[in-house]
């Protein structure tokens, strides 16, 4: 009987243990919750999202959005979960958070060819093992993955975003619109010059968590607390997650100064979460600063914004465009902990370990996702990257470019999603491929 083990029920944990199981393999998952939590995580359920709501775009001429749309292609656990328990969030694809890791946990726990232990791992298993701890990995576990052949660890940190009450906020000064008259999915705080002014000089001296290790050099660009953007520069804010473009105040008639975007955290409209703005400053610290954004004065804190490790391979030399150890085969990998960064991109690391594992164990030849796909790009990242390693979202950059010139932008990201599309339903469609996509085999059974 062909087993595998896959440690750590996160997003691309869960994916993996889907895709192996999937195809027959049967899959031992195990997950250190509840018996022991990491800094950032506090439910029991399996696809626990830690930061953000919103996997982001779910356009096709966005990069994350193609990424999204190959998954479903290729019968994704976690997109089909997200599709699920969605929200309203204008052009993205946001989720309740809840209902979405009770699918995926619902779902993982009744396959049959799925068994779910609890504990903590402190030694690599032997045999066929995908590795998917995340960021936060444990440190018994992560000193056995730090001693592995030719391997370099790295350290950088990276914070969620304080969540408050819907009915708390003011509707008076907050008004509902998404930019660029996309829906009116997100509410917006808007701010005048003199009320941006004093917000920035009120963030600038604001008291900090104590994080240790860190020393404000080490933050994912994506995920920067709002502090540390306002420290390089007054208007750095005002041109990044507070910019007011696209936006009227329905007060005034004009675009605001600068303004915060709430987002729906639920269907309900109950919590919101302020986007984009990840944060260490303390709780205390936190309502007195943040109770200045407009609209925000008697907020109530659903939950403050914490700062936590944020723990990733040096994966080029280590690891293949399959998310496998080079040098341990039948060793793989998954999530964020590869240098892929994301929700969907984590996920997406998962589907290939998962995909790959289960053809090796059956003897068959690997995908090759190839750099025509959002996700066959990540994987050559992973695997190629040069210079400073650094954690990637999924962007056109790692997909090949198109072959014929296209002025456009948006146009020849179209022509190269459609690409990409084409490739994945080449494979889908390949007779070869019956246990790279078992859906092809259930249907030539009908």
């Amino acid at each position: 009987m062909n087993k595998a083990t896959v440690i750590g029920a996160g997003l691309a944990g869960c994916e993996a243990a889907w895709q192996l199981a999937s195809r027959g393999i049967c899959v031992t998952l195990i997950e250190m919750k509840p018996e022991k939590y990491t800094p950032a995580h506090h439910s029991a359920g399996f696809a626990e999202l830690v930061c953000s709501n919103s996997l982001r775009s779910d356009q096709l001429t966005n990069a994350v959005g193609l990424l999204k749309e190959e998954m479903r292609q290729l019968g994704s656990l976690i997109m089909r979960a997200a599709d699920a328990t969605r929200v309203p969030a204008g052009g993205a694809l946001a989720v309740d958070r809840e209902a979405f890791s009770a699918y995926v946990t619902k779902a993982v726990e009744e396959h049959e060819n799925i068994t779910v232990v609890r504990g903590e791992v402190a030694e690599i298993p032997e045999g066929n093992v995908i590795i998917a701890t995340g960021p936060l990995t444990s440190d018994a576990l992560a000193e056995k993955i730090a001693a592995l052949p030719g391997l370099q660890t790295l350290n950088f940190y990276d914070a969620a975003a304080p969540i408050v009450s819907g009915e708390s906020l003011d509707m008076t000064r907050v008004f509902r619109m998404s930019r660029y008259g996309r829906g009116d999915d997100y509410l917006n705080c808007p701010f005048t010059r003199e009320e941006y002014m004093a917000f920035y000089e009120a963030l600038l001296t604001a008291e900090k968590a104590e994080v240790h290790g860190f020393d404000g050099t080490q933050v994912f660009e994506g995920c920067m607390p709002i502090e540390v953007m306002a420290s390089r520069g007054e208007m750095v804010m005002a041109f990044g997650p507070m910019k007011p473009v696209g936006l009227t105040d329905p007060r005034t008639g004009r675009e605001p100064f600068a303004a915060v975007q709430l987002r729906a955290e639920n269907k309900e409209g109950t919590m919101y979460n302020l986007v984009g703005f990840q944060t260490r400053l303390k709780w205390g610290e936190q309502k007195r600063v943040f109770s200045m954004i407009p609209g925000l004065e008697n907020a109530e804190f659903l939950r403050y914004g914490v700062m936590h490790r944020n723990t990733f391979l040096h994966s080029p030399g280590f690891l293949d465009e399959h998310y496998q150890m080079i040098a341990r085969p039948g060793t793989y990998f998954a999530g964020q902990m590869t240098g892929v960064e994301g929700y969907v991109e984590s996920a997406s690391s998962g589907m290939v370990a998962g995909i790959s594992l289960a053809r090796q164990m059956l003897g068959l030849e690997p995908v090759d996702f190839s750099d025509l796909t959002a996700i066959g790009g990540l994987g050559r990242h992973v695997a190629q990257a040069t210079g400073d390693f650094q954690p990637m979202n999924a962007n056109f950059g790692l997909i090949a470019p198109y072959e014929k010139r296209i002025r456009s932008k948006q146009e020849r990201y179209g022509a190269i999603a459609a690409r990409s599309l084409n490739y994945i339903e080449a494979l889908r469609s390949n007779p070869l491929a019956r246990d790279f996509y078992p859906e092809c085999a259930q249907d030539d059974e009908k």
